[in-house]
């Protein structure tokens, strides 16, 4: 049977979109207290079907489906471009399919201009008023006003109408530079991408016992599972060796190992990784804030995903991205020995016109992990560097990378690092790391 909680959230769920929601309405309505309402639409928040709008309310949204999440809702430009809204606050939950700037003749302006656009455009009243009917929102910037016919064409066709005093260019710069981080969020994998869901997975009780776990080791031919209390809260992982040389009616939360790591929906695949690779685990449960299961993730699902970010086109650079691409691959002095070049180019600076540490530890990571794929195949996980020094490499400067191996074994590998600039030595790094294989 649902609880409360899970009730509350199927209730918001089936609400349409745009519809206004209230701790108090859903109390009343559900018969719960208004706590619990406000516990369940803080969740439905965070799943990203509820919005809390400034002046205008929580309102039930369209919930962004993960290929479509570079879109905006009108209600987080008006965040970003730090506005106003003018007029049709109702409709500050639609998304925002393309902008046009409104700088040509209205005409012109309006054949680009359609449903779900957004009109960047300064004091023009008439192309306010033609973007509305068009089923287009309006972005007035110089900090304009409006006519009140255009504000009231706003609240009825439900478009929103923002004034924003930054100029045209800094607006469009802004909603850019948003989009493009939402493209870059799209490429990072995270658990609730690659989870077996809570009614796929199995687990068994605190008042189960080993006869139990043999039941469900024949069915599944799995040997690891969550240990969970009635209301399904995870209290420990029972495995194979846990049971082995026990008694069937043995009580499986005595044999249990107590408090296992866990990760959440939000967590990335990459981190959880990381723990598994330390911790030596093969599956970790999911679970929400209170520690309840959601469902589990297996080494395997996480080096599958692993192994999929590599083969997928990158859709937003990250400077991580701008960095690694400038190494550029030569041949050494001696016949084995991998240098790289890099020009160290204006994004890869701090304030003074130099070489950042951080891309520094960029450069040296990657290095290491272009080496080591001569020894192994697989990726690599960074348990610790240690840069010795840095000295100051202006703008513009071509440093050469000398990697060498120090050590490599099956699941870890070291390496020294040497950066020169006109043949004098500029850093040096030591870096540690451990491999997965896949």
């Amino acid at each position: 049977m649902a609880t409360k909680h899970e009730q509350i959230l199927q209730y918001i769920d089936e609400l349409p979109v745009g519809e206004k929601i209230s701790v108090r309405q859903i109390a009343k309505a559900l018969n719960v207290s208004e706590g619990t309402a406000y516990r369940a639409i803080k969740d439905a928040e965070n799943k990203g079907y509820v919005s809390t709008i400034e002046r205008v309310g929580t309102i039930r949204i369209e919930r962004k489906k993960k290929e479509n999440i570079e879109k905006l809702t009108f209600a987080e430009v008006v965040n970003i471009v730090d506005g106003q809204v003018l007029g049709g606050r109702d409709g500050l939950h639609k998304t925002l399919n393309k902008f046009v700037i409104g700088a040509m003749k209205l005409e012109a302006m309006m054949r680009y201009t359609d449903a779900g656009s957004l009109l960047i455009v300064g004091n023009r009243i008439r192309a306010h008023e033609l973007a509305l009917k068009a089923g287009a929102a309006v972005l007035i910037t110089g900090g304009f006003d409006t006519e009140e016919d255009v504000k009231k064409l706003a609240d009825k066709l439900q478009l929103p109408i923002i004034s924003s005093s930054y100029d045209t260019f800094t607006v469009a710069t802004m909603i850019n530079r948003a989009i493009y981080d939402q493209l870059i969020k799209k490429e990072i994998i995270l658990v609730e991408d690659i989870l077996t869901p809570l009614e796929k997975t199995v687990y068994v009780k605190t008042t189960d016992k080993v006869s139990d776990w043999l039941h469900y080791n024949r069915e599944t031919e799995h040997g690891r599972f969550p240990v969970v209390d009635k209301n399904l809260k995870v209290h420990g992982m029972v495995t194979a060796k846990d049971i082995m040389g026990h008694d069937p009616d043995t009580p499986i939360d005595k044999l249990m190992t107590k408090n296992p790591m866990t990760v959440g929906k939000k967590t990335s695949v990459a981190s959880s990784s990381h723990m598994m690779v330390w911790e030596g685990i093969e599956v970790l449960p999911v679970v929400d804030d209170s520690n309840r299961l959601e469902g589990i993730i297996s080494r395997q699902d996480v080096l599958k995903a692993l192994q999929m970010i590599q083969r997928q086109p990158q859709v937003g650079e990250t400077i991580d991205d701008i960095v690694t691409n400038q190494l550029v691959l030569m041949r050494g002095k001696t016949k084995g020995e991998d240098v790289y070049r890099c020009e160290v180019t204006p994004q890869m600076t701090n304030h003074l016109g130099t070489i950042s540490y951080g891309v520094f530890t960029t450069i040296v990571s990657e290095a290491a992990n272009r080496v080591l794929r001569n020894y192994k195949k697989g990726d690599l996980v960074v348990e610790n560097m240690t840069i010795y020094f840095l000295k100051p490499v202006q703008i513009e400067s071509m440093i050469e990378i000398y990697p060498r191996v120090l050590e490599v074994g099956r699941k870890f590998g070291k390496v020294d690092v040497e950066v020169y600039n006109e043949g004098v030595l500029v850093g040096k790094a030591m870096m540690m790391c451990q491999l997965i294989e896949r």
